[in-house]
């Protein structure tokens, strides 16, 4: 491991690109500690005490690496541009001219990404706009709990359309420069931009919340924690390296003098198809009765969303969060991969799976393989999504917020991110990380 690491150095190209995402890192840690201007600093530390109780603002919190509750420049992260990334993957399967521009290669890739630049710029002004007002109004709904500190008000009782402006302006213009440092990390850097950021905010937030959790749970639960986070490591690790490899085989055929084609290849296929993006998708639905709950005015119901739905010892919101991350596992493990596509793929190019005729029994066949290997891919995500929440409900600890989902964003990120450094590393020969 130590020579590897030694290794990695050596490759002057590969050292400037490790380098220079560790520069970006760097970066973008410093603008989540820049506050915004016209934000009232002691009521930034309340609303940042308040996060501690989870709600939706625990979970934006997770993916901002902290900066939401210190309402920083880069408080919005990089959400903003995930819901955009996603939409245009939704807005694929209905509109044909997107699904045209995911079949183009490189030139309908950079439309797509033009757009979804956009987009990520409307939703942070929009987002900005609601942020601003919703901690105006003391937050409510946000914080998990109904009576959680409703007189926070972040604009320190002056809030005119100047300083709201401002706030907006700023926002929204730390969310593109995120959007600007991600792409150049997967244009100069190592890895995939977006995800590194996704991982250096995931991480930062770790030791938080360890030393919450000690501080709460006290030393025997806190190693047993810990314990269980290595266990997760590698059943995260073991299941996403998990794939199903179907053989296809393709035909001879002669042009001329010479032969071509009679090589077989495999399409792999993961256990989890659809990494850590069911989770967000669930996180999101699930949230979404809270701000439903803050804008109408029923107190029963606000109370029944806010004991149940958000409290993440109960078995409403366990049951909910298992049912709808299976859900979305096989929503979106549907729109990646296109069994009647991928078989009309094999045909054009000769091509056939051993003991399958092409076309249309292909096509069942690799539905049939895809559902049957989503399944144990979806109860994976679900119980490392709900273990910590099984483990509030027992040991009634307050201080554990998404654990399951903060480690495995930072395995998969950073598995994908050694693979390339590995590649890297035996294009020129040497020994990678890998075995």
């Amino acid at each position: 491991m130590l020579s590897s690491m030694k290794n990695m150095f050596k490759v002057p190209d590969l050292r400037n690109k490790i380098l220079f995402t560790l520069l970006v890192i760097a970066l973008f840690r410093l603008g989540t500690h820049i506050p915004t201007p016209f934000i009232d600093l002691e009521q930034v530390k309340r609303l940042t005490d308040a996060s501690q109780r989870g709600g939706v603002l625990g979970f934006l919190n997770l993916f901002s690496g902290g900066s939401l509750t210190r309402f920083a420049v880069f408080a919005l992260g990089i959400m903003p541009y995930i819901t955009s990334s996603i939409i245009m993957q939704l807005l694929g399967v209905v509109i044909p001219k997107i699904e045209q521009w995911q079949q183009q290669g490189a030139v309908g890739q950079k439309k797509i990404t033009q757009w979804t630049r956009y987009m990520t710029v409307a939703l942070a002004i929009m987002q900005s706009t609601g942020l601003a007002f919703v901690f105006h109004n003391g937050g409510s709904g946000f914080f998990g709990t109904s009576s959680a500190t409703s007189d926070i008000d972040l604009f320190g009782g002056q809030f005119n359309f100047f300083r709201v402006g401002m706030v907006v302006l700023t926002l929204t213009a730390g969310t593109a420069l995120v959007m600007w440092l991600g792409e150049l990390i997967t244009q100069r850097g190592i890895g995939n931009g977006m995800s590194i950021l996704i991982f250096a905010s995931v991480v930062s937030r770790l030791p938080f919340q360890g030393g919450a959790v000690k501080a709460e749970a006290g030393v025997w639960k806190f190693g047993f924690i810990i314990l269980l986070a290595l266990f997760l490591v590698v059943a995260i690790v073991f299941v996403e390296q998990g794939q199903r490899r179907i053989p296809v085989q393709f035909a001879k055929r002669v042009v001329g003098r010479r032969m071509y084609g009679g090589q077989s290849t495999y399409i792999p296929l993961k256990v989890n198809q659809a990494g850590v993006i069911p989770i967000i998708f669930a996180s999101s639905v699930l949230y979404m009765p809270v701000l439903l709950s803050s804008v109408v005015p029923s107190g029963w119901l606000r109370n029944f969303i806010n004991n149940n739905v958000v409290k993440q010892d109960s078995i409403i919101y366990i049951g909910l969060y298992g049912l709808l991350i299976i859900f979305f596992a096989y929503f979106y493990t549907a729109i990646t991969f296109d069994p009647h596509q991928q078989a009309d793929i094999i045909r054009k190019q000769g091509g056939f799976i051993p003991g399958i005729r092409p076309g249309k029994p292909t096509e069942e066949h690799l539905g049939k393989i895809l559902n049957r290997i989503t399944l144990p891919g979806a109860l994976f995500l679900a119980a490392i999504a709900l273990l910590p929440s099984l483990f509030l409900a027992i040991w009634h600890i307050q201080q554990f917020p998404f654990g399951g989902t903060s480690v495995l964003i930072a395995v998969g990120v950073a598995l994908e991110t050694m693979k390339q450094i590995d590649s890297q590393l035996m294009m020129r020969n040497y020994e990678g990380f890998l075995r």
